[in-house]
C-alpha cells in the first residue's frame, strides 16, 4: 500500500498548474484559485451559465489552462463520476444558488490573494455547508455537519490545536473531501487526466 504525503493533492495541484514558464513566486493564493464541481446539469446548461462556446472544445490537461485562460478566457471542463468540474470558476453565492436550483448540487473551493479561503456545498438553491478550510470552526449553512461523516481522517487547521495543520495539508484535505463527495480519485480522475479546454462566446 502506497503511503502518500498529507499534502499530496495540494502538491500535485501546484505542480500541475504552475509550469516552468510561470512566475516561481506564484501560489494558489496569489493566483486566486477557484474551482467548481456540479452534479445534475448537462454540458449545454453549463455552457449557457458560463458562456462557453462548445464548438471551441479541445482536449486538454489542466497544466495548459492558465496560459489559455490568460489569453482568451478559456475554462477547463472536466467530466467524471457524474460531476462536471470547471476551473477557474465563479464562486459568488448568488450565482451558485441560482445555478443549483432544480435539484442540482455544487461544490465550490476558492482562495484569494487576501488570504480568504472558502468551501461550499450547495444543493437545490440552498447552502448546506460552508466553511473556511483553514478554519473549519467557521462552519455554517442549513446543515453544517452534513459532510462530517466524509471528513474522517482528514485534517484541517483548527484554532487552538496544539498540532495545527499547515495550509498545504488543509488544501489537500479539502480536495480529498471533494473526491469523497464526487466518488472520484482527485489525482487520476481530475488533476492528471485529459479533459476539455473550452473557449468563451464572450469575455466579460
Amino acid at each position: 500500500m502506497i503511503t502518500r504525503s498529507p499534502t499530496y493533492l495540494h502538491d500535485l495541484l501546484v505542480s500541475t498548474l504552475f509550469t516552468e514558464e510561470l512566475d516561481h513566486d506564484m501560489d494558489l493564493w496569489s493566483l486566486g484559485f477557484s474551482a467548481l464541481w456540479i452534479k445534475g446539469a448537462d454540458l449545454g446548461t453549463l455552457a449557457q451559465a458560463f458562456s462557453l462556446d462548445l464548438s471551441a472544445r479541445t482536449p486538454s490537461h489542466l497544466s495548459e489552462i492558465l496560459d489559455h485562460n490568460g489569453d482568451d478566457g478559456s475554462l477547463w471542463v472536466a467530466e467524471a463520476g457524474g460531476w462536471t468540474g470547471i476551473m477557474p470558476a465563479r464562486s459568488g453565492d448568488a450565482f451558485l444558488l441560482s445555478l443549483t436550483e432544480g435539484g442540482r448540487h455544487a461544490l465550490s473551493f476558492s482562495m484569494d490573494v487576501n488570504g480568504h479561503d472558502s468551501f461550499k456545498y450547495i444543493r437545490d438553491g440552498d447552502t448546506i455547508v460552508s466553511f473556511r478550510p483553514t478554519w473549519p470552526d467557521s462552519k455554517h449553512g442549513s446543515d453544517p455537519h452534513a459532510l462530517d461523516h466524509l471528513m474522517d481522517g482528514l485534517r484541517f487547521q483548527v484554532s487552538g490545536d496544539d498540532n495545527p495543520v499547515e495550509e498545504d495539508e488543509s488544501i489537500s484535505s479539502t480536495l480529498a473531501l471533494i473526491g469523497r463527495i464526487t466518488k472520484t480519485d482527485m489525482a487520476a480522475d481530475w488533476l492528471e487526466a485529459v479533459h476539455s479546454r473550452i473557449g468563451l462566446t464572450s469575455i466579460s
